[in-house]
């Protein structure tokens, strides 16, 4: 007896798959088919990438190679190619290479650049501040204080990564401009910040060095610095 049950069952359980498979053998068959489909797309389009990614790598070395030689108005061309269809990584990278590119040749056209690399906002926010950063440090050999306050004042009284070198590149317009107690008080700012990379610190003290005249009272002499004979 116990036999015919199982076969009973048995029987009631291919009937039931036999009924599903007849109601919904089409739909499961187009599901199997759209995830094989979804997956070899997916590896298709990773494989795209990484070629993609291999291309732009030799085109950004060639674009180098360019530059370490001297050749820069090859080099510009090169990375403004990368720049406009590259990968997003390789596209910024480009965009400030060619930038210095463009400043060996002709300083005024580089500041553009690095102002219009700041001024684009498909680059990231950390990026645009360098690309102000590194036009400011341009313009403080080519014009006046006003100029690198514009471009990196917000960037050196914050609290982002590149405060520091802003502040440098301030404290050095500002030498530049002979504000020597405006220069002592931005470089002041930077020994006192306890995550001034070395290099920076020991640079800014040397302009409170230079400067410490401009915030001695009257008579005093400076610590640091030789009495006149």
């Amino acid at each position: 007896m116990t036999d015919i049950f199982h076969e009973i069952e048995e029987d009631l359980r291919r009937d039931r798959l036999r009924k599903i498979w007849d109601r919904f053998g089409g739909v499961i068959i187009a599901a199997c088919v759209l995830v094989i489909l979804a997956a070899a797309g997916w590896s298709g389009y990773q494989y795209w990438r990484h070629q993609q990614a291999v291309k732009a790598s030799e085109a950004y070395e060639s674009a180098v190679a360019l530059f370490d030689a001297g050749k820069m108005q090859e080099a510009e061309a090169a990375f403004d190619a990368i720049a406009k269809s590259g990968p997003s990584g390789y596209r910024t990278l480009a965009l400030f290479r060619a930038a210095a590119a463009t400043t060996a040749r002709d300083k005024a056209a580089g500041i553009a650049a690095f102002d219009a690399i700041a001024a684009n906002n498909s680059v990231p926010p950390l990026a645009r501040d360098l690309a102000l950063v590194r036009a400011a440090l341009l313009v403080v050999d080519t014009a006046g204080l006003p100029e690198v306050k514009q471009r990196i004042g917000g960037i050196a009284n914050g609290t982002g990564p590149l405060r520091h070198s802003a502040r440098e590149t301030l404290a050095l317009a500002e030498l530049k401009a002979g504000d020597l107690a405006a220069a002592n008080k931005t470089a002041t700012d930077i020994t006192n910040d306890s995550e001034t990379p070395p290099g920076v610190r020991s640079r800014a003290e040397l302009i409170r060095r230079l400067t410490a005249s401009a915030t001695a009272p009257a008579g005093e002499v400076p610590a640091g610095t030789a009495p006149t004979q």
